[in-house]
């Protein structure tokens, strides 16, 4: 299922609000060239440009920090990396529900691998704009970019049987009392029923909030 691309109206306003009026982007680590995975959806797509950032690879992601991935630090996945997602994903091969289990194992494994490299092992769950350009913590557009890239490359990987990657999802209109918020989405197969993974509710290193999406659109 493609979403509307009003789901990612949102997107930059999160990131300026997140970023509050941060202009510059600065780079923990060299970010070198890396094949990037093709054939996604375009608003998988969009959702990346927005940020100017590339599309993560089975060898690289670049993982995003301070705020609308104001830090940038790239994370190198080596042939042991993919033997340990495909070991974290094994259990997932029993149902959709085990899968989803696994996918955020997978996401929060990601997040400690990445921590000591990028400063952020103890970012703090929904970190809000007291913490706005602090290299060590994380906003909304950071933690979805940095799912979806974990996402994407489980799916390169063909260690996803039960679900695609989905664009990312956008809530709270400011109007509507709610504060713009994002997540990563994860669209259950046959079914297409949409599931929210949504990291930023979590601290470092822990396992994403992964819930259904129409009932993460009605959460604060």
């Amino acid at each position: 299922m493609r979403l509307s691309s009003a789901a990612f109206a949102f997107g930059p306003l999160v990131a300026a609000i997140g970023s509050m009026a941060l202009m510059t982007i600065a780079f923990v680590t060299p970010v070198p060239a890396a094949q990037p995975i093709l054939d996604q959806d375009p608003q998988i797509t969009e959702a990346f440009s927005e940020v100017s950032l590339p599309l993560p690879s089975p060898d690289q992601i670049i993982f995003c920090h301070g705020y609308g991935c104001k830090f940038r630090t790239a994370v190198a996945l080596s042939t042991a990396d993919h033997t340990r997602l495909a070991a974290i994903m094994a259990p997932g091969k029993a149902s959709a529900e085990a899968e989803r289990r696994s996918a955020a194992a997978a996401v929060a494994w990601f997040d400690r691998l990445a921590g000591p490299m990028a400063g952020t092992s103890n970012h703090l769950a929904r970190a809000g704009v007291a913490h706005a350009g602090e290299s060590g913590q994380l906003d909304c557009i950071d933690s979805s970019r940095n799912t979806m890239s974990v996402l994407m490359v489980l799916d390169d990987l063909k260690l996803l049987r039960h679900h695609r990657v989905d664009a990312p999802v956008a809530r709270g209109f400011l109007l509507d009392g709610k504060a713009p918020h994002v997540t990563a989405v994860l669209a259950e197969q046959p079914s297409a029923r949409q599931w929210a993974v949504d990291s930023w509710t979590r601290p470092g290193g822990q396992p994403p909030e992964v819930v259904p999406l129409d009932r993460w659109m009605d959460m604060d």
